[in-house]
């Protein structure tokens, strides 16, 4: 993954049960292309053990014994030097309250004092703990001095209780790492609205007039403005996909109720990514109780839904905003030419068209075919690849496109 590329990730593992989460952790992270150094508590050791992060990273595991080593007490400036993000994931009561003290009594403790990266907590550790004042202050205490937190999760517990506590599962905790690497990113501060899927018009209380939009387009979407660093708002009508973790993301389901959410989120957007495939006509009367066979083949009288992107349009005369506007447009037929004509008639900065009619590629595809147009007549034409690289160039794009980029 592009935005690990490069990263140099340190994972403190303190003494916790959950401490199996964090070696899958650290091999989720390896494998996006991170070097990952991890740092194991003597309490830590008692639960999983430094072979095990050795063989998911290809690297050493440090443990306290490595700070008075060969190289002495240098060892914990050279890992907080290289350290792009440390993450201490689990984190203790006895570790979060080390930290909030200054205190740097192991390894691990004294690497963060001395690392000048951001730092990510992930805590876990029994309710009643969590709960406790001491805890609670010193989580605000670390709050206030910038450090991130991840967590704890809602859920059982290894005392048997079921509470607040819990170590966050790891692809949760991968989306959190991902999201603190992120916030210096190209588009740190703006605001970027993004919807997807296919929007729902009702026939009946059973029954809706849909199209094949997967969303994952708009979901990667929503993945790389985050990964630029955005404050992201996903508008999405009903999909089967993990909101990326960041993402303030509203569920509507038919095309007016696309309309209220996108104009009221775009009136102070920087950039709105008009992803979403939504319906162009709807029942003018949906039934108000199921249709049923007996009652013979209904005739279904359509009418328009309203245009969202002409509202836009109108309303950007008057506010300004979205101050960039990307739409797309799937055709079956004359793709440049129909692309064309919606960029200028609905005023747009950018237009992502792709061909419906492709068997390798655009709905249900992990993959996308598409061809990126300007308002000064630019056009590229992209290779077949993947949603999500699709989605980095689109957003490139469109930040180049933003008033001073």
């Amino acid at each position: 993954m592009k935005i690990f590329e490069g990263k140099h990730i340190l994972l403190g593992v303190t003494g916790s049960i959950a401490g199996y989460k964090a070696a899958d952790l650290a091999s989720k992270l390896a494998q996006s292309g991170a070097v990952v150094d991890v740092i194991l508590t003597q309490s830590a050791q008692e639960f999983v053990t430094p072979l095990t992060f050795q063989s998911v990273t290809g690297r050493q595991a440090y443990t306290d014994k490595d700070l008075w080593g060969t190289r002495g007490h240098v060892v914990h400036i050279d890992l907080g030097r290289q350290a792009d993000l440390l993450v201490i994931a689990p984190a203790t009561a006895n570790t979060i309250a080390r930290l909030a003290g200054g205190i740097a009594d192991n390894l691990l403790c004294v690497t963060a004092l001395a690392a000048a990266c951001p730092l990510l907590i992930a805590p876990a550790m029994d309710g009643g703990m969590y709960r406790h004042p001491a805890t609670q202050a010193n989580v605000e205490r670390l709050r206030s001095q910038g450090v991130l937190f991840a967590g704890p999760a809602s859920g059982h517990l290894a005392s048997g209780q079921t509470g607040e506590g819990r170590l966050l599962e790891p692809a949760e905790l991968f989306g959190h790492v991902r999201l603190a690497l992120a916030r210096s990113g190209r588009l740190a501060g703006r605001k970027i609205v993004v919807t997807a899927g296919g929007t729902q018009e009702p026939i009946d209380p059973v029954r809706v007039i849909s199209n094949r939009s997967s969303g994952k387009q708009g979901f990667a979407l929503a993945q790389a403005a985050l990964d630029m660093g955005a404050r992201v708002t996903l508008i999405t009508a009903p999909v089967c996909l993990e909101t990326p973790i960041g993402a303030d993301r509203i569920d509507i389901q038919t095309a007016a109720e696309m309309k209220a959410a996108v104009l009221s989120a775009a009136k102070d957007a920087d950039i709105l990514v008009m992803a979403a495939a939504v319906a162009d006509f709807r029942p003018a009367a949906p039934a108000d109780d199921k249709l049923k066979k007996e009652q013979g083949i209904p005739t279904l009288v359509l009418e328009k839904t309203d245009d969202i992107l002409a509202a836009l349009a109108e309303a950007k005369t008057t506010s300004g905003y979205p101050l960039v506007t990307v739409g797309f447009a799937a055709e079956s037929s004359r793709l440049t030419e129909n692309a064309a004509r919606k960029l200028r008639t609905k005023r747009l900065d950018l237009i992502v068209a792709n061909d419906i009619s492709a068997k390798d590629a655009g709905f249900g595809s992990t993959e996308n075919r598409v061809t990126l147009l300007g308002p000064d007549g630019a056009q590229q034409d992209l290779p077949l690849m993947s949603k999500t690289s699709v989605a980095e160039i689109v957003l490139e794009q469109a930040a180049d496109r933003l008033p001073g980029a």
